[in-house]
């Protein structure tokens, strides 16, 4: 990983808009935790809000980081600049990784266990279960969303689709989706470590191994495709 380019990054992530929507995403979620703790103690309060969480706030927070750290650069055009460099194209796409990763975890991934323990502070492995879950499947989307980013300027509205249609719609109806949903992954990571966690199926072995190549081959679509602005010149 190249150190300029992680710092850049970084600065591009917090110093826009997108930064103070990262932070509010997972206040409101813990907010939320907080309020329905003090409303019930039903487990079924604990699910529907650890689920929302995972399904929703989670790949929102990956999308709005990986989009921040590079989409930014592609649609103004600096990436070329940038490119100009001798640096590695694939060291490039792993340093923007590297920051949207640790942004996902912090803010995506984290939260899930901590609003888990708000909701039930003696199920300690419940939370951790979904926290786990929260860094594997963020792990995977915020590959996925820089390759995204990195494919079109359109990132962010065809991360939205994907997350609410197939992770989200598609994903509870039709059950042979979990084999091809970063959220099943997730969800199969947490079953393998809380009992208390269900309705993934896929295992931990596949769910990690599934997220394991996404990643990687994500972030070589990432690293191959910032060498085509280069070929090309039209970007």
């Amino acid at each position: 990983m190249n150190s300029t380019i992680l710092r850049l990054s970084r600065q591009a992530l917090l110093g826009r808009r997108r930064g103070l929507v990262l932070v509010i995403i997972p206040a409101v979620l813990i907010a939320l935790a907080v309020i329905v703790a003090a409303l019930t103690d039903d487990a079924v309060g604990y699910d529907a809000v650890l689920s929302l969480g995972f399904t929703l706030a989670l790949p929102l927070v990956a999308l709005l980081a990986a989009t921040a750290v590079l989409g930014p650069e592609v649609d103004d055009g600096s990436i070329v600049y940038l490119l100009s460099k001798p640096v590695s194209r694939h060291v490039i796409a792993l340093s923007k990784f590297a920051v949207a990763w640790a942004a996902t975890v912090a803010l995506g991934g984290l939260p899930l266990l901590v609003a888990g323990l708000v909701l039930d502070s003696g199920d300690v492995r419940q939370a951790v279960a979904w926290g786990a879950a929260g860094v594997v499947a963020g792990t995977a989307y915020a590959a996925l969303f820089l390759a995204l980013a990195a494919f079109t300027r359109h990132a962010v509205v065809i991360g939205l689709l994907f997350a609410l249609l197939w992770e989200g719609l598609l994903g509870s109806l039709l059950g042979g989706i979990k084999w091809v949903s970063i959220g099943a992954w997730g969800r199969g990571v947490a079953e393998a470590v809380s009992p208390q966690v269900t309705g993934s199926g896929t295992g931990l072995t596949y769910a990690l191994v599934a997220a394991a190549v996404l990643s990687v081959a994500a972030l070589w679509f990432t690293g191959d495709r910032l060498r085509s602005f280069t070929l090309r010149g039209d970007e």
